[in-house]
Parts: C-alpha cells; structure tokens; sequence
C-alpha cells in the first residue's frame, strides 16, 4: 500500500491548508469549464474531493475558472502567469525560478522570489494536475510547455514542498531534451496517482520510477448529472424517448478520424463512411434510434456578451448527419440541436439505451450510469493510450473499437448491443468500486506531511 510506503508522521486532514493546484490543465479562461465537457466532469469532482477531505482548506490555482465557480466552489484562481500564458518570457521565468530554488535547496537562502515561488512558499501541499498532457503532448499545446511545466513542479520539490501528481495519464515521452528532466522531477513526487493502468506500463516501459504510483480512476467518475425531475420537459422529447423503442446515443470528435489534424473542417464526406455504415448498421439491423450529439460546447468572451455556443463536435455530427441523409439508408436518426451544460449533457447520456462515444468522457458519463457503450479509440498522431486505460478500469476493454476499420467498430457495437444486459449487471457491481477508486487519489493526500522532504 501506498501509505506504507511514505515516511508520514502526522495527518493533515484537521489542520487549515493551504493547496496550490498547478498542471498543465492551466489552460485560457473558460478551456476547463465551458469549452469540452469533459473537462468539467473532472475539475468540479476535483475540487470538491480536496474538500471533502480537507474541509478546513484553502484552494488555490493557476486554472482559469470563472468568479461563478470560485465563488461556488470556494477556489481563488491565480493568475495564467504564475503557471504558463504563452509569452515568450515564460521560460526564461521558469529556468530563473528553478535556478532560484536549487540554491535554495543547497544553501536555505532564498536570493529572489516570484509571484509563483510566493504562491509555492504559502502553500502546504502543491499537486499537480495534468491529465493526459504530463508528456510530449502538452508541447502541442505551446512552445517549451513541458519543460516549463516540469521546472514549476521542480522548484517546488526543491523548495521543499510535498508535491503530488494526481489523476493523471502521463506520457508519452519520446523528446530527450526533457526525457530527463521529467525522470528526475517525476522520482521526487511524493506519490503519483494514475487514472489508468496503461500510463503506469508506458512510464515503466521509458525507464521511469514507478516505485510511488497508483493506479486509480478519473474524478470524472464522480460527476453528477442533472436530477431528471429538472429536464421532464426534455426527456419529453420524442427524440429521446421514442415509445419504447431503444435510443443509442453517438458521439463523435476530431480524433476518431484517421487523417488529422483533430480539427480539420470541412472534411470531405468519404471521411465520414465508416461511421455512416456504424449509424446504418445500429438503425437497420438493431432496430434502434440513433441520436446524435455533441460532448463540447463553445463560448463569446468579452468584449461580446458570454454566451454558450456549439463546440468542434457539432459540425462533426451535422456533417455525419448530411452524409446519413444523402446516402438515404438509416432510419431513425436525429440530431440534439440544443446547447447543454456539463450537467444535463450526462443527464441525456444517462436516458440512452446503449452509447458509442469518440469522447473518453463521453464514454465515462455512459460507463459511470451504468449504461453499455463502445469507446472508438483516436484514429490519428497524437495518439493518446487513456481511452484503452480507461476501458480497463471499467472493466471493458473488449469494448473499445478501432476507427480505422469499418469492420471492427460494426462488430464492436454488434458485440455491445448482444451483451448489453449482461454489461449493465457488470457495470452495477464495478463503478461503485471505481467511484472509491477516484476518491481515493485525494484520501491518499491524508498521509503526506509538512515535514516530508524531497530531494
């Protein structure tokens, strides 16, 4: 057990802390909160974990959430800077803090401080919260992006703060100018907990020390839905209730194509075949109502009103909808048109009969209700191994289908809807133990203390 394993001489839960929550989720404002809705399963969950097991706590972060949210939630939000605001100082900021913190560490002398070095100094416990972007692939998203985000993870350690990486899905590390460095920034977390078994095979497999890795299960496992007495009005929707016949919802994103990038459009209809044939396929020879929907949403900012607005994933499935109409073969196939929040977007997942999802979290929203449903894996570089992690988790992994063959994603969904029964009674007795293990990655916070070191 983890916890034998960390030198703990005290317990944290009944004192005020004080946590800063880093990561490279530290995204533009409204990323986490407004834009994929997957985001949202995590971050809420998140926060009101660290909560729940410190109720006395102060949260404080470099994520960029709305004063609705903090207010809500109770979290101050940090500036982007203190983290990562793609300037093209923030590196030359990173290395300067880090070299601030390795004198630091060798002499306790403190020569200069930054804002985030202060935010480090006042803080008690400091996690790191990345997802699937702790690797090469945070550098899609900015220059220098994983470098500069190992620095901030390692000046904390080096300041002598318990640092811990939590429910994320490392890797891959294929880039030598940090291969080393995160190596040596990963050894000195005082734990890692992974929502996945594969992150831990893959950094095993790279020649990293696994030694204070957990696996455990997403948060977003532990969001909950809109309560269905709110959306009566909605669910009177012939299109989500159609007198008995069985509603297969479908997700479908960028990644799940074979040519990237992931948000390539227009694509040109022949892309969209295989999934035709998967929609075909469901109405005709299942007999079942097909609804398509979107798992993100967009957003104005000012200096126009805010105001929720279709995401990437709309177009997708209105573009999967024209080809479906022109081909002329489905039956039964609709559209959701509307714009939903986080809430009432699992709520209508939950109604469905069966689901098949190119979101991961549009996967868990259907897993974690107990509803069957086939996860299509991403289709093109970069290609990200959590959607198989997480089908393990569940318990499903024969259930995760390849887009690059129209033949598997049939027989995928053929095999669902046959053992849809016999999958809902496996998921009745599995989530309940992957919820535990969700809450988990925040209890195992309970045996770090203040005056653990690291090195």
């Amino acid at each position: 057990m983890l916890s034998r394993q960390l030198k703990s001489t005290g317990m944290f839960r009944m004192q005020r802390l004080k946590i800063l929550v880093i990561g490279q989720c530290t995204l533009h404002w409204g990323r986490m909160e407004y834009g994929n809705i997957g985001n949202y399963y995590i971050v809420e969950p998140f926060v009101r974990e660290l909560h729940r097991v410190f109720p006395n706590s102060e949260i404080r972060t470099t994520f960029q959430m709305s004063q609705e949210f903090c207010q809500r939630e109770n979290v101050i939000a940090l500036p982007i800077e203190y983290y990562y605001s793609w300037n093209p100082g923030d590196l030359e900021t990173a290395l300067l803090e880090l070299s601030i913190a390795e004198l630091y560490h060798k002499t306790g002398h403190l020569v200069k401080a930054t804002p985030y070095i202060n935010e480090v100094l006042e803080s008690d416990i400091v996690i790191d919260f990345s997802g699937d972007i702790w690797g090469d692939n945070a550098d899609f998203l900015g220059e220098n992006r994983f470098l500069i985000g190992l620095c901030k993870d390692r000046v904390a350690q080096l300041l002598g703060k318990p640092t811990v990486m939590l429910a994320g899905s490392p890797g891959p590390f294929k880039n030598q100018k940090t291969e080393t460095f995160a190596k040596e920034v990963f050894s000195n977390f005082s734990f890692v907990t992974n929502r996945e078994p594969i992150s831990t095979r893959v950094l095993e497999e790279e020649g990293f020390d696994i030694s204070k890795v957990v696996n455990l299960a997403c948060p977003a496992f532990l969001f909950e839905p809109a309560k269905p007495e709110k959306l009566k009005a909605l669910f009177a929707d012939r299109r989500l209730n159609d007198n008995g016949r069985p509603t297969l919802g479908f997700i479908l994103c960028g990644w799940n194509f074979t040519e990237g990038p992931f948000d390539k459009h227009p694509r040109n209809d022949n892309e969209y075949i295989q999934f035709a044939e998967a929609v075909e396929y469901i109405s005709e020879n299942l007999g079942a109502k097909v609804v398509l929907m979107s798992h993100s949403n967009g957003f104005k900012v000012p200096p126009a009103k805010f105001e929720l607005i279709h995401g990437r994933d709309y177009p997708i499935i209105k573009q999967l909808q024209k080809v479906l109409d022109e081909r002329g073969i489905a039956r039964n196939v609709v559209s959701i048109d509307g714009i939903y929040d986080p809430w009432t977007t699992k709520a209508i997942i939950g109604s469905f009969d069966m689901m098949v999802s190119g979101r991961v979290h549009g996967a868990v929203a259907g897993l974690s209700q107990c509803v069957p449903t086939v996860m299509i894996d991403y289709g093109h570089e970069p290609k990200a191994h959590k959607i198989r992690g997480f089908a393990e988790v569940a318990g499903v992994g024969e259930y995760v289908a390849d887009p690059s063959s129209p033949e598997d994603l049939i027989k995928k969904i053929q095999l669902c809807w046959n053992n849809r029964h016999k999958y809902r009674e496996h998921l009745l007795k599995r989530i309940p133990e992957v919820k535990i293990m969700a809450k988990q990655n925040f209890e195992l916070l309970q045996n770090i203390t203040r005056s653990e070191k690291t090195v």
